[in-house]
């Protein structure tokens, strides 16, 4: 008996060392011998290939054994990129701020810029939006001003940047987006009786998106809620502005300006 106990826990012992010697065999860095073009090759196939979490980890890598090389500052612009094509918005800002930090005078630093633009400009888009047919002005205001600040950004200080065209088209939506979103507040303070927030809220679009086209709208809702709070001269001098400026506006027969194909649905 005492006999059959000992093999049984020898047995025990050598399945043990079996064990951890497959998990040390388990854990072996396979990348530990790779040069830094190898690294960043292999990095660059997985990100290109949908590998995100894989890519990330590999140009970490790069980063952490290279860290001096071109390489490694390519792998940091790579990392934010992936982080935003994975839908990390969080990870994809911080690694963005972390290469202009670093590397504010980078040939590539534009594209930082551009790239952190479009990570606050697709905030929180999904398929659940698209199908709710969710419009940009409707969605939290902040990332779109942080996405105008970093286009705005990339256009003054790289006018001849290969990005600045598409930034610049780009900026013209964001503008019209955050009018509307202006307005869609102003007209929620409207329907809700509280006539002189939707007043303040109106002509706060009008003063900073002179050009966009919820100005219309905006004016509107300030002669409506004029007329609400029964100040008559003010109503009329609103509407003289409104009739001047959009003389064919169907608003005054009570239809809410609507586009069938609204200008966000673009990209």
């Amino acid at each position: 008996m005492q006999n059959k106990l000992i093999r049984v826990i020898l047995l025990a012992l050598a399945l043990s060392v079996s064990a951890c010697s497959l998990l040390q065999v388990e854990t072996v860095d396979e990348t530990k011998t790779w040069s830094a073009a190898k690294l960043y090759a292999e990095a660059k196939d997985e990100l290109d290939n949908g590998g995100y979490d894989k890519s990330i980890k590999y140009f970490e890598k790069l980063e952490s054994r290279y860290p001096f090389g071109t390489y490694a500052q390519q792998a940091q612009i790579q990392i934010a990129y992936a982080h935003y094509r994975q839908g990390d918005q969080v990870q994809a800002l911080a690694a963005a701020d972390r290469f202009i930090k670093l590397h504010p005078n980078h040939p590539n630093v534009d594209y930082v810029y551009y790239l952190k633009g479009l990570i606050n400009f697709n905030d929180k888009v999904s398929l659940f939006d698209f199908l709710a047919h969710q419009d940009l002005s409707e969605r939290d205001p902040k990332a779109l001003r942080d996405a105008f600040d970093s286009f705005k950004l990339l256009i003054e200080r790289y006018p001849n940047s290969i990005y600045a065209k598409d930034a610049a088209a780009r900026l013209n939506y964001l503008i019209n987006a955050m009018a509307q979103h202006e307005v869609h507040v102003a007209d929620y303070y409207y329907r809700r009786g509280a006539y002189l927030a939707a007043v303040n809220r109106a002509e706060g679009a009008i003063r900073d998106y002179r050009e966009a086209p919820a100005i219309e709208e905006a004016l509107y809702i300030v002669v409506r809620s004029y007329d609400a709070l029964g100040l008559p001269q003010l109503r009329d001098d609103a509407d003289r502005v409104f009739k001047k400026n959009f003389p064919n506006s169907d608003l005054p027969s009570g239809r809410r300006k609507k586009a069938d194909n609204p200008w966000w649905k673009v990209w």
